[in-house]
């Protein structure tokens, strides 16, 4: 299928391939060589307070987060 590339380097994806990806409003865009990839992603909310809760409650410490932030940056 054709897209066109317009002045504001947008492209508009074809209904019929949006149409097999329902509910899909963001997308990890990477060059492949010559090759542009669009890869659908979920996206979630995330409620700070609710995160920190769950952090009190588990009984973790700032050094803890730290630890699990950078062990999660370096996969």
């Amino acid at each position: 299928m054709l897209a066109k590339l317009t002045t504001k380097n947008q492209i508009t994806i074809p209904k019929q391939i949006i149409d097999q990806i329902p509910e899909t409003r963001y997308f990890d865009v990477k060059l492949n060589g010559e090759t542009v990839v669009m890869t659908p992603l979920t996206i979630y909310d995330t409620d700070l307070e609710q995160v920190r809760s769950k952090i009190k409650k588990l009984g973790l410490k700032p050094d803890c987060v730290a630890e699990a932030i950078k062990w999660a940056r370096s996969k």
